[in-house]
């Protein structure tokens, strides 16, 4: 029904609670709550008792209605309507004050959505000439996509992504600048005769875990299986090696030992 046409039946006879549910899309639920609290009361009833809201009344409502959208509260909106000393343009003024910093927060969130959605997405959201300048130049760019691949649906990867989320490239500099120490004082500790289950070996190992934890949480069992790849894996096995001559199988022997002194048997450590 036209609009002219439903506010000539509000004239004439009224229009019900359903109707005005429906033309103003607000629930019946709220138009009883204003009623009983005075911010909105039909008119009319029927003989039966039945209420009816007329043009004028349909008139308010839609002012509520409209008020509400934008965020006024109840008693706000009541004092904007029946208070004829109220500053109504201040007022409106005011909310379009907090519309707009809500609207500034939901922006700031929604760029950080997008950077969670393009972290699980891409692992680092860094350039590839960022990359190169803070991870080296051996560095290979196709290094998180292939981890992503392989590893995406793990919990592990979604860890990593919520932390890549926040972070730059001062923070990823940060990063690389603690595993850097860390394989330098591996590369001088096995220079030193520092045998596996002794107390600096133990705090190598738990350097390791606190350091490898900018990626994600690593449990000793978790950190177990790491040290059987560093071993086995010749990208791994590589960049350790590469540091110092056999310092791949001599960290796994230290991260054994210390699995031990936990009490984890090495040989049947799963990833936990």
């Amino acid at each position: 029904m036209p609009e002219a046409a439903i506010d000539a039946n509000a004239d004439a006879d009224g229009l019900t609670v359903g109707q005005v549910s429906a033309r103003l899309g607000v629930t019946v639920r709220a138009l009883h709550h204003w009623d009983e609290i005075g911010l909105a009361r039909p008119s009319l009833r029927t003989a039966a008792g039945y209420r009816l809201y007329t043009a004028d009344d349909l008139a308010r409502l839609h002012r509520i209605v409209v008020y509400r959208e934008i965020g006024l509260g109840l008693d706000r909106i009541r004092a904007v309507l029946d208070d004829s000393t109220a500053d109504v343009p201040g007022g409106l003024r005011a909310q379009r004050t907090q519309v707009a910093e809500r609207i500034a927060r939901l922006q700031q969130l929604g760029a950080g959505l997008d950077r969670m959605i393009e972290a699980h997405e891409r692992g680092l959201l860094l350039t590839v000439e960022q990359q190169a300048a803070i991870f080296g130049p051996e560095w290979d760019p196709d290094g998180p996509a292939q981890a992503r691949q392989r590893y995406g649906d793990t919990t592990q990867w979604r860890q990593y992504a919520e932390r890549a989320a926040s972070r730059g490239p001062e923070e990823w500099q940060a990063v690389a600048d603690a595993m850097a120490g860390l394989d330098r004082a591996l590369g001088e500790a096995m220079d030193a005769g520092v045998a596996p289950g002794s107390p600096e070996a133990n705090r190598l190992v738990e350097r390791h875990r606190e350091v490898f934890a900018s990626y994600f949480p690593l449990t000793r069992r978790m950190q177990v299986c790491l040290g059987r790849m560093y071993e086995a894996d010749p990208g791994f096995a590589a960049h350790y090696d590469g540091i110092r001559a056999g310092l791949a199988a001599w960290f796994r022997r230290l991260v054994d030992a210390d699995a031990r002194a936990h009490g984890i048997d090495p040989d049947t450590a799963t990833w936990q």
